[in-house]
């Protein structure tokens, strides 16, 4: 009865290998050996079946159920699941050694596991088998590649998204702050002039407040020394207002001390116009004063904004055909615009730009991926505080673009892994180790050449791009089309 009762469980689990498209078409000889060897494994909804540094050394053909695969000390890297008819885990020839997340059970789940000691023998009796699983592995290899390679494209644009948003933040606030200002100035004024206009000022007397105002708008004083003489000035002014009886005299007192307004052009004024109506005057004067700087806060802010559009769209080359003779300098500066604020809190940038370096032929947009990521290695290997310098020059056929930094170094033992993919120094969940990865093959895409020389104090990463790209043969399309 335990013999039939084996026998049951074999032809069942024989009949559910079927319906795996890997194994369809196998002999029963082949697919009774592989259950033989094989451990049905049932779980239940939430059931760990891997931890993360455990040996992997199962191959899982799941015929029930779905599964997934999540690094628990990384909430945002992405997770891989598997469902019924797939086949996950350890692969012949592959190099996984550990389990890098935790496997749960997402619904109730039927596994049948080989384990890795049995691979030889397996792909002995069952030839066929081998090339179906290496296409698995490369299959998973590539969707791996791609969801990280698309993390890392999302990690960078979320950080300039957000540097972008705080240099735009700035003078966004400033222009807000001067157009509140200017409302309450704006009717300061009309309140002034209104008061002027009770006092029957005769045309002279007009004309004396509207010539000081002139004089005032046009004059800006001289940076003082130090801070302590633009104090001394509005004390002066200050003082001198306050003799007269001015109202808000520590208001008006700041206004014509940077104005360069001297006491003298006062006390004519205040001859002029009279007692009665200096208090007014100067308020109307000082308010005119007031509006006009504010003026020009919002002319520089918004043409700070705009600026910064610019960048931002010449960085990106939007509007513009994907293969073009590029401006190599012009891409390093949009980039460093972009960057500017990782570079406020204390990296110095030091350009030597050679002369005569021609527009190449190139992808604008990656060729700013890579200035991009060459930047933020340089700003993160010094921890935010140093100098980088970026130099270039024409070296035969090629333009060399140099960007260097005098952090701690690239340790000998690290510098040749640093383009392979996924290889980071880095702690986990703070990179991809795609960074240089995708500056490798876009450098290689527009048949350049990319170099590392590192020692500490001194990392420089060299790019040389061919000055003219080569053309194609007729028969084979060119290797840098997209």
């Amino acid at each position: 009865m335990a013999q039939t009762a084996v026998n049951e469980r074999v032809a069942a689990l024989i009949d559910d290998l079927r319906k795996v498209p890997v194994f369809s078409d196998l002999s029963q000889d082949q697919l009774a050996w592989f259950v033989e060897k094989g451990e049905e494994i049932r779980l239940g909804p939430g059931d760990v079946f891997a931890r993360p540094g455990e040996p992997a050394v199962w191959l899982v053909v799941i015929l029930e159920g779905e599964i997934r695969i999540q690094r628990e000390d990384d909430p945002d890297a992405p997770f891989f699941s598997a469902s019924a008819g797939q086949i996950t885990g350890y692969l012949p020839y592959s190099r996984l050694t550990h389990i890098r997340g935790t496997g749960r059970a997402v619904v109730a789940t039927r596994i049948l596991r080989l384990h890795k000691d049995n691979f030889a023998e397996m792909l002995q009796r069952i030839p066929q088998i081998g090339h179906r699983l290496v296409a698995i592995m490369a299959d998973r290899i590539r969707e791996t590649a791609r969801i990280e390679t698309q993390r890392d494209k999302l990690a960078a644009l979320g950080k300039l998204s957000a540097g972008l948003a705080h240099e735009l933040n700035n003078p966004a606030a400033a222009a807000q702050r001067a157009a509140a200002s200017l409302r309450e100035a704006l009717e300061t004024v009309r309140d002034a002039s209104i008061r002027l206009a009770r006092h029957a000022l005769s045309a002279e007397q007009r004309e004396s407040i509207i010539q000081l105002e002139g004089r005032a708008s046009l004059f800006v004083a001289p940076m003082p020394a130090d801070p302590l003489a633009q104090s001394d000035r509005e004390e002066q002014i200050g003082s001198w207002l306050e003799r007269q009886q001015v109202a808000n005299a520590w208001k008006i007192a700041p206004v014509l001390a940077d104005r360069g307004v001297e006491i003298s052009k006062l006390e004519a004024l205040a001859a002029d116009v009279g007692a009665g109506a200096l208090s007014d005057a100067l308020v109307r004067i000082a308010s005119i004063l007031t509006i006009s700087r504010l003026i020009s806060e919002i002319e520089n802010s918004t043409r700070r904004i705009s600026d910064l559009v610019h960048a931002i769209k010449e960085y990106s080359y939007m509007d513009r055909a994907a293969m073009q003779e590029v401006d190599l300098h012009q891409g390093i500066e949009n980039t460093l615009i972009i960057l500017g604020h990782r570079l406020k809190g204390g990296i110095k940038v030091l350009r030597e730009y050679g002369q005569g370096i021609p527009k190449i032929c190139a992808f604008g947009g990656e060729l700013n991926q890579v200035w991009t990521n060459l930047f933020d290695n340089a700003i993160e290997a010094m921890r935010g505080q140093g100098e980088v310098r970026v130099r270039t020059a024409i070296e035969l056929d090629r333009v060399l673009v140099e960007i260097r930094d005098n952090g701690p170094g690239i340790p000998p033992e690290v510098q040749p892994h640093i383009f392979e993919p996924f290889f980071t120094t880095k702690g986990v969940g703070e990179g991809t180790g795609l960074g240089l990865d995708t500056v490798c093959r876009i450098v290689r895409n527009h048949h350049g050449e990319i170099r590392v020389v590192s020692q500490p104090g001194d990392t420089r990463f060299q790019v040389y791009l061919p000055i003219t790209q080569p053309k194609a043969s007729p028969e084979q399309p060119k290797a840098w089309s997209k």
